[in-house]
């Protein structure tokens, strides 16, 4: 499957402007420091682009600020699209990620 040049540019955009609670995860996440799962952040599945994705065991992060209490059924028509794709999601509040990040990364870990 082609990648859309579009999203995959915008994919890339954040990674050098992202929320702290994504750059937090990020940290926890990256270079297999969770059970040596190997954590992408920012990709492309198509049509959308997912905070982290863990390809080996199907399972997407994402991070949600103010604006997703208003976007439930955007997002929960995302997660089923994705789901239909093979990935489970697990989605996390800013909030959560900053106040408890020992709590995510469990929570993540028994998702894996």
């Amino acid at each position: 499957m082609a990648l859309n040049p579009r999203l995959n540019s915008n994919a890339r955009l954040p990674r050098t402007a992202h929320a702290d609670a994504e750059a937090t995860l990020w940290n926890a996440l990256k270079q297999g420091q969770l059970d040596d799962a190997n954590f992408r952040r920012r990709q492309e599945i198509w049509p959308y682009v997912v905070d982290f994705v863990c390809h080996e065991y199907g399972l997407i992060v994402e991070i949600d600020g103010p604006q997703h209490a208003r976007a439930a059924l955007r997002d929960t028509a995302r997660a089923a699209r994705l789901k239909a794709l093979g990935y489970r999601v697990v989605r996390f509040w800013n909030s959560e990620v900053t106040d408890d990040l020992p709590g995510v990364i469990e929570q993540i870990r028994r998702a894996l």
